[in-house]
């Protein structure tokens, strides 16, 4: 027996270590159960619906229509306001963001301790362009809102809609969980953080990688064309409709420095009038220090950031409710 035992001895060690880290990946990080993409011919992909898992010890949840929100009602509740906001990961804050800091929860915190029955939806998905919000539009409608709000970064004035092409080929767009946890912290974590290390790969992220265009120009001609489609579909419903622009680190720091087009975007929403909420103008007058403090990277706000942009939501959008 003890022959047998020490003839054995290493795998059964190798077999008690893979396990027990499985284990541990799954139970304490969530990895194993990602978050479920899917193709789509309006949006180029989306979130799979009815989702609701963990992830690194944060909440992420997924409803019916692919939003990051609760299960919702088709029919909006009597009595009940709804707002329906329309972004890139920048307000689905992606897997690092509990569901309870992401905007769209912060937001309607507030809407609902100032007495607002309020819904806010949140439809978004990382590297959606102005072309994308247009689609999720066309496909499922603004759910008889209130007020739509679209959120728009500096990468996205210039940026190409994404399209399906990712979906089930990137890490970050998997259609189906993966055998196992240690698999996927390998080809998803471990492997592109190495890659970079020695150099034979590109950077990790926890968000896809933005499109870019060779010819931006144009493509911000195509993307403003895009807004004043998005704005006239949602006009025609009488629907109030709002631009929450989010700025990149390196336009307010090491000093303010507004991104290229944002004047021509400016002008655009004006001729449109359509209300912006200008988190560059807000935030420029900050300090660096303090700045750096609202941002988890050079693109995405952390919590402390997504708290600042739903204040400014909350002051500039809220009085609409009084008059109602």
């Amino acid at each position: 027996m003890k022959r047998n035992f020490r003839k054995y001895r290493t795998l059964i060690y190798i077999t008690i270590a893979i396990i027990s880290t499985e284990v541990f990946l799954r139970l304490l990080l969530g990895l194993g159960n990602p978050v479920l993409s899917q193709a789509d011919p309006y949006t180029g992909y989306r979130f799979q619906a009815n989702q609701k898992l963990f992830r690194f010890r944060k909440r992420i949840e997924y409803n019916q229509y692919s939003q990051r929100s609760e299960p919702i009602n088709p029919q909006k509740p009597q009595g009940v306001l709804r707002i329906l906001m329309i972004g890139d990961s920048i307000l689905n804050g992606g897997s690092p963001t509990d569901q309870q800091q992401i905007i769209s929860e912060i937001f309607k915190s507030k809407l609902l301790a100032a007495k607002h029955p309020v819904e806010v939806l949140n439809a978004s998905a990382g590297s959606w362009g102005i072309g994308n919000h247009l689609g999720y539009l066309r496909e499922f409608g603004t759910f008889n809102s209130d007020v739509v709000i679209l959120e728009i970064g500096t990468n996205d004035l210039a940026q190409p809609t994404s399209t399906s092409a990712p979906v089930g080929n990137d890490p970050n767009f998997p259609t189906h969980p993966p055998l196992l946890a240690i698999q996927e912290a390998w080809t998803r974590y471990t492997w592109p953080r190495l890659s970079k290390i020695f150099q034979i790969g590109s950077a990790p992220s926890d968000f896809p990688l933005t499109p870019s265009s060779v010819e931006p120009d144009r493509q911000f001609q195509q993307n403003m064309q895009l807004l004043k489609t998005t704005v006239q579909l949602v006009r025609i419903q009488k629907i109030p409709i709002f631009v929450l622009f989010v700025p990149e680190l390196s336009n307010l720091v090491p000093s303010s420095n507004s991104p290229k087009y944002k004047l021509e975007f400016i002008q655009q929403l004006r001729f449109l009038q359509v209300p912006l909420i200008d988190a560059e103008s807000e935030w420029s007058t900050l300090p660096s220090k303090k700045v750096e403090t609202l941002f988890r990277d050079g693109i995405h706000p952390n919590e402390v950031g997504n708290q600042a942009l739903a204040n400014l939501l909350f002051q500039q959008v809220s009085p609409i409710f009084h008059k109602q």
